[in-house]
């Protein structure tokens, strides 16, 4: 019963062919209805199931028209973009048509061809039909299925679709298909003779050539048998003749010796043979050496069947001396059976596993013994053609002894002709990726200076997966490698994050710590995360969480990368159980004097009692300004002040920015801050932000301003007069350098204002050693430029981030209280206005008065 699709399917190819019948006349139609038939009979029904039948009559009709004449053994190709006005229907693809006699190989050779090309086939449609043709190729009918005619003969014709191409590449993909179909067709024609040829080799070497082992050669002749028997698919042969001795030997093509691709004199199977004089010592001496068998890949990829490198199978001559006189050269491609089957039923791989069971010694059916079989048996197959007997012996061995230590083990074997490297890679499974194979690889390409020809992953059930990696090299352009150092970098790539952390932590805190951090940490972090850092990095940042979980509070880390320039760095915040807000973040580092360029977020999950997260945020930072960053002289005090807002010990504003600008700490910055605060009180006509604008443009004097308050009332400091008056004098000067009315004005107002200070607390500590939370300067208003009137004898200033205040003393002697006030930008003003009314209120009393205000910024929470 037909499907549904078949149905559809029917249904289509019934209206295609009553399109025809409109399309063409009564005879033609009946020889091209039968076409139709047979053209897409075995098309799955998918394939054509949204084609329409015009479509279908102009597709199958236009591949008739190609076929309507053919010369005897001469392909037909066509490759073109149908035209509506010109072919009668469009495609948006490229249509490739061809009919060439029916051989083996078309349909799979051809397509490899295309693959070569870097194309897609999107539709193949490839009937053999019977066709009768005259004398001159002219097509006469087609026979249906199981009809028998006189001088038919079976045709191939395919039809196949590819993505779109410009007019420019289509003679490129016929020139391609031309010289396929060529080589399928010499390869084809010769394959009797080839045979015949392997048939006269198998029975020459009935007799052992001289120097050649008889068992040796008994061997190799089962070998010929087992590849004459379908196990090889033949397709070129070629004799060389060697003549001379040593650097004087020659290697020549016997001429009409070629047989299927080899029929072309220019075909070079090794380069190396026409080329002696510069060949390597090791190509000269397997010239000249009794070994009668050769077994390797050729350079080039084949054309036929499989888009793989050819396989050559040679075979020397010898004379009667026992020296070599020549060589038979078949190249082919290997069959899958030779793949699949057990190279315990290979000859000459049967042997050469016997040979490396005898050698390694084992009892028979002892661990040892099975496991290396196994060994053997799951060899790279290409490889145990073409390995040595010493080679395969030391390598199984080596492999054999990787099943008790799950390390990363290379195996290399070099090319007689120097045209590749055998690499064998083992890695412990649970590591291999695709990206450490291209790792892998990339370094074997840097070792042997080459590139990649193919690569092979098998990964089992076992614990090491294997990687087979053929690397193409040039004759002559291999480096001196070192086998064990090649291995080391494949180890070290090889090696998982948590391997280099585990060096890392052992390195620095010895044995027992570095474990208990390792089993902490091991799976603490995102993938993101272990991508981007290594493992000094990582160091750091365990060190930095561990500090995080013991205290509760933020963790704070600055650094660049080497390939980040001065003017940015990277600004890392821990923050316990959740993440920072970037609102919240934001403006303390614009506060800084930097901009926020990007933000990473890694997420680490530490492997203890309470399972603790930390988050980290990696925030990318540039200077506003564009100047460079000194981390070494200002990265402690960038953390510091960030820190201290952070915990509200002091305020987020653009005096902040005196940190990267001048170099102040988050201290320093703050007498300024106050100083700011105490003259936006005294009625300075400037706003702060304009203050913090011109202490960052003139930091030099920034810089000495506050070197003369800490000069002024360091009770510790010596010569404190005498440097005082020498940063006046460099004050005078560079003031004389300030372009700006206004700037001028304003450090004038700062260094008056330090002048004018008569006590502070800025250096008493709090009882437990921190210095105080707030800070306080007694001044000597009288001295005080642009003061409101009337000016008081002294005032006492107090600023913290929660609490600003002023205390106004018009006497030695003189009486008043303290006001809470809710005017933050003018409490002095309203303090002043307080205390004249309490002059004039209670002049009988006290000649004069003092008065106190203060504003409450930041009230505790919860009131």
């Amino acid at each position: 019963m037909l499907s549904a699709a078949e149905r559809q399917k029917a249904g289509l190819l019934k209206k295609a062919v009553q399109e025809s019948r409109k399309r063409l006349g009564q005879n033609a139609q009946s020889r091209f209805g039968r076409f139709l038939d047979a053209y897409y009979a075995n098309v799955p029904p998918q394939d054509i199931g949204e084609s329409d039948p015009v479509t279908l009559f102009r597709l199958s009709h236009g591949h008739w028209k190609l076929g309507a004449a053919r010369a005897k053994g001469k392909p037909l190709i066509r490759v073109f973009n149908p035209e509506p006005g010109k072919d009668g229907w469009h495609s948006e693809r490229t249509i490739i048509e061809i009919i060439n006699d029916d051989m083996p190989f078309l349909v799979d050779s051809v397509t490899a061809e295309l693959n070569r090309q870097n194309l897609t086939v999107h539709l193949i449609i490839h009937p053999v039909l019977k066709v009768r043709r005259n004398k001159a190729g002219k097509l006469l009918d087609i026979l249906k299925g199981g009809q028998r005619g006189d001088n038919s003969v079976a045709e191939s014709f395919m039809h196949l679709q590819v993505s779109q191409l410009s007019g420019r590449r289509l003679k490129g993909i016929e020139t391609g298909i031309r010289k396929v179909l060529s080589d399928v067709r010499v390869a084809v024609k010769d394959w009797h003779p080839m045979r015949e040829r392997l048939a006269s080799l198998i029975a020459e070497l009935e007799t052992a050539p001289k120097g050649v082992h008889p068992e040796e050669a008994e061997e190799i002749r089962e070998f010929l048998h087992w590849i004459r028997d379908n196990q090889f698919t033949l397709l070129g042969y070629r004799e060389y003749r060697y003549k001379g001795r040593g650097k004087k030997t020659t290697v020549d093509v016997e001429k009409k010796s070629g047989l299927g691709i080899l029929r072309d004199p220019n075909f070079i199977v090794f380069k190396e043979f026409r080329e002696l004089e510069t060949a390597s010592r090791d190509v000269r001496e397997f010239i000249e050496s009794p070994d009668l068998l050769l077994v390797t890949k050729t350079n080039q990829q084949s054309t036929i069947h499989r888009s793989v490198h050819m396989d050559a199978i040679g075979i020397k001559r010898f004379d009667a001396m026992g020296r070599v006189i020549g060589q038979r050269l078949f190249v082919g491609l290997f069959t899958s059976v030779a793949y699949s089957r057990s190279p315990r039923d290979i000859p000459m791989l049967r042997r050469r596993l016997d040979k490396t069971l005898e050698r390694a010694g084992f009892p028979s059916g002892s661990h040892n013994s099975k496991a290396l079989m196994n060994i053997l048996e799951t060899f790279p197959r290409d490889e145990l053609f073409q390995i040595s007997d010493d080679s395969l012996f030391e390598t199984s061995l080596g492999i054999l002894h990787l099943q008790d230590r799950q390390r990363v083990a290379l195996f290399i074997r070099g090319d007689y002709f120097e045209r590749f490297m055998s690499c064998l890679i083992y890695v412990p499974r649970d590591r291999y990726s695709m990206a450490l194979r291209h790792d892998l690889q990339d370094i074997l390409c840097e070792a042997f200076n080459g590139e990649v020809a193919a690569h092979h992953a098998k990964l089992g059930d076992l614990p090491l997966a294997r990687l087979h990696v053929i690397i193409r090299t040039t004759p002559g352009k291999i480096p001196p490698y070192d086998a064990v150092k090649i291995e080391a970098r494949l180890i070290q790539a090889s090696r998982s994050w948590s391997d280099r952390l585990s060096d890392a932590l052992i390195e620095a805190h010895g044995e027992e710590k570095g474990l208990d951090l390792l089993h902490r940490y091991a799976d603490a972090f995102d993938a993101g995360y272990r991508e981007s850092h290594d493992g000094a990095r990582t160091l750091q940042d365990i060190d930095i969480i561990e500090d995080v979980l013991a205290t509760g509070a933020i963790g704070l880390h600055i650094y660049r990368p080497p390939e980040e320039p001065e003017t940015q760095i990277r600004f890392k915040v821990y923050h316990p159980d959740r993440p920072i807000p970037l609102s919240d973040v934001l403006p303390l580092f614009e506060h800084m004097g930097f901009k926020v360029m990007v933000e990473l977020k890694h997420e680490a999950t530490i492997r203890n009692d309470e399972r603790r997260k930390i988050l980290i945020h990696d925030f990318g930072l540039q200077s506003r300004d564009g100047s460079g960053v000194d981390l070494d002289a200002i990265g402690e005090n960038l953390k510091d002040v960030f820190r201290r807002v952070w915990d509200g010990e002091t305020e987020s504003d653009g005096f902040n920015a005196l940190v990267p600008s001048v170099g102040l700490d988050w201290r320093e910055v703050m007498i300024l801050r106050a100083y700011s605060k105490f003259l936006r009180q005294a009625g300075i006509a400037f706003s702060q932000a304009y203050m913090e604008q011109t202490l960052a443009a003139n930091g030099l004097i920034t810089r000495q301003i506050v070197d003369l308050f800490l000069t002024l009332f360091d009770l510790g400091a010596k010569g404190a007069k005498a440097k005082a008056k020498r940063i006046r004098q460099r004050l005078i000067k560079n003031l004389d350098g300030v372009v700006s009315a206004d700037e001028d004005r304003i450090l004038r107002r700062f260094i008056n204002a330090v002048d004018s200070t008569l006590r502070t607390n800025f250096f008493q500590t709090a009882a437990d050693g921190r210095p105080k939370p707030y800070l306080s300067f007694k001044l000597d208003s009288k001295n005080l430029d642009d003061l409101p009137l009337p000016r008081p004898l002294r005032e006492i200033f107090v600023y913290s981030p929660r609490v600003e205040g002023v205390h106004l003393r018009f006497g030695l002697v003189a009486r008043g209280g303290l006001r809470w006030s809710d005017r933050r930008e003018d409490f002095r003003t309203e303090v002043l206005g307080l205390v004249k009314a309490q002059q004039v209120k209670n002049a009988v009393i006290v000649p004069v008065g003092s008065k106190g205000g203060f504003v409450v910024k930041c009230p505790p929470q919860g009131g």
